[in-house]
């Protein structure tokens, strides 16, 4: 599967909140550079952040734009999340069901026809800022 269909896909995937459909994008040595935060190796640790994930917000990707690198190994995704703030997570502000919109950067490495690499980027005080109004 080319660059931008993979990443398509993985927001196609990610909008139906199907997670074995978007595990099943990714290389099982995939490279996940959290937000802010740590990077995790491999597919299992990567479903492990959806549970989390799943488990205290509800989001949609909107407004989706995905560039691709002229040898298809590179592509970058600027995308909108909206959401809901469902469950308190652990060193964030309450949850009561907040709504959030931020924007979004994000960039894929593809090799051998998988998504190898993800790397996301928003800013987490303006986030913070929404959801504490």
């Amino acid at each position: 599967m080319k660059a931008k269909e993979l990443v398509t896909a993985y927001y196609s995937a990610f909008n139906r909140r199907d997670a074995e459909a978007l595990l099943s994008l990714l290389s099982d040595d995939v490279i996940h550079d959290v937000n802010q935060g740590r990077t995790e190796m491999g597919k299992n640790a990567f479903r492990d952040f959806l549970g989390v994930m799943d488990a205290h917000y509800e989001e949609t990707a909107r407004d989706l734009t995905v560039m691709v690198s002229e040898d298809d190994r590179n592509a970058a995704a600027e995308l909108r999340i909206e959401g809901i703030y469902r469950k308190t997570q652990a060193g964030f502000p309450p949850a009561k069901g907040q709504t959030y919109s931020i924007p979004v950067g994000a960039f894929y490495e593809i090799a051998n026809g998988k998504i190898k690499r993800v790397t996301s980027y928003y800013n987490l005080a303006s986030w913070i800022a929404e959801v504490s109004k």
